[in-house]
């Protein structure tokens, strides 16, 4: 199952009176090459049974949780370095479980009425779709990276999505005008090859809607040939040229690349937020800047594009000014995720209801990494399909 689906899956879950558990686990190793996750789990688990004592019934049914939880850790992958487990104590019970290549910022237990989502929302958005050409002369890797695919359905990091090899072409030393000969029929095989490795190439960035490419391999043999060859809409994908190595392996490509995602990343997300500020104080208000007036623009289906902080702490808003835009959209409020209206003091199920309306009305959403890109604006800002003035509710 896509993230996105299950977030949404979640999402739509009403609050049945009973607690729902949301687990997140930091799974990675420590400098001492140990996992402190199981540790910290245990206790945490351990202090929550002890808010049932009182409630015999919500105790047992915990209890039956708990074993769940274990049973999963214990069996979990060991390269996942991320892990979600969301289980519901009522009598329509859930228990869904997320193994990830990328790991969450710490480890956090929350046992609300509802599952909390955003964590898993972020471990989708922080890692856009992107992909990864490593070319030689002879052969070469295409690899897409991305957030929305990291669930471990088949134990792989990463989906290696195409292998293109021909038969080595090492340059033979010959005198002469054969020399010459020689040497123009293998460059003609490289050129060849660049132009198979570029078909295959362009295909998949079409198919797969890949906004961002990174080029990998010897920058003096291969790219002066493959570049040459990439459409004009293909190289204005390309964000980096990296060299690497035929013996690097796909986690280490991904940790290269990463790198320079990261980079232009930053640079996207200030433009962003530029193009938001701008829109929302421009006299078309084709924008909205705020809590409260984005979650009416969602309320109405006229956002195009979230643009939310990716720290919950950097999302601020007065608690009466949000709660009186809940419940003027409630009746009959076709993008709310369920019924019942979130708890307005927690800012995670006010960042939860941005994101699950934004995806129930299929509007983008763009997490901001540098908080103080949104910070007058408490966190959250939008741009709209339409103007706020042609709304027809009120």
């Amino acid at each position: 199952m896509k993230i996105t689906n299950l977030i949404k899956k979640l999402g739509g879950r009403e609050p049945d009176g009973y607690p729902f558990l949301s687990v997140y686990l930091n799974a990675e190793s420590n400098s001492t090459g140990r996992e402190d996750y199981q540790v910290w789990l245990k206790k945490s688990l351990s202090e929550q049974a002890r808010t049932y004592k009182e409630n015999p019934e919500e105790a047992e049914r915990f209890e039956n949780a708990v074993r769940k939880i274990n049973d999963f850790v214990g069996g979990a992958d060991v390269a996942s370095n991320g892990i979600a487990i969301f289980a519901s104590l009522g009598d329509g019970s859930i228990f869904e479980t997320v193994e990830l290549d990328v790991p969450f910022r710490q480890n956090r237990f929350f046992a609300y009425d509802r599952p909390y989502i955003f964590p898993l929302a972020r471990a989708v958005y922080q890692h856009p779709r992107y992909a990864v050409l490593w070319a030689d002369t002879n052969k070469a890797d295409i690899y897409i990276f991305d957030g929305e695919d990291r669930i471990r359905t088949d134990k792989r990091a990463n989906e290696k999505v195409e292998n293109i090899q021909n038969v080595v072409t090492n340059r033979t030393q010959v005198g002469g005008w054969s020399q010459g000969r020689f040497q123009r029929h293998i460059d003609n095989f490289h050129l060849h090859h660049a132009k198979e490795v570029v078909g295959e190439l362009e295909t998949l960035i079409r198919e797969k809607g890949i906004d961002k490419l990174v080029l990998c391999g010897d920058e003096a043999a291969i790219m002066p040939v493959l570049r040459p060859q990439l459409s004009k809409a293909v190289e204005e994908k390309v964000i980096a040229v990296i060299n690497l190595s035929q013996y690097d392996s796909p986690e280490e490509i991904r940790k290269r690349t990463l790198d320079a995602v990261g980079i232009e990343n930053a640079a996207a997300d200030l433009e962003k937020v530029n193009d938001v500020k701008d829109a929302a104080r421009a006299a078309a208000g084709m924008g909205t800047l705020g809590v409260a007036d984005t979650l009416a623009a969602l309320a109405n289906g006229q956002v195009q594009e979230l643009v939310i902080s990716a720290d919950i702490d950097a999302i601020g808003y007065g608690e009466n000014e949000v709660e009186a835009i809940l419940e003027h959209y409630r009746p009959g409020d076709g993008t709310a995720p369920v019924e019942r209206p979130p708890m307005v003091r927690f800012a995670g199920e006010i960042a939860d209801q941005l994101v699950l309306r934004a995806l129930n009305t299929d509007a983008k959403v763009t997490l901001i990494e540098d908080d103080s890109l949104l910070k007058d604006t408490g966190g959250v800002g939008s741009i709209l399909r339409y103007n706020m003035n042609a709304s027809a509710s009120g």
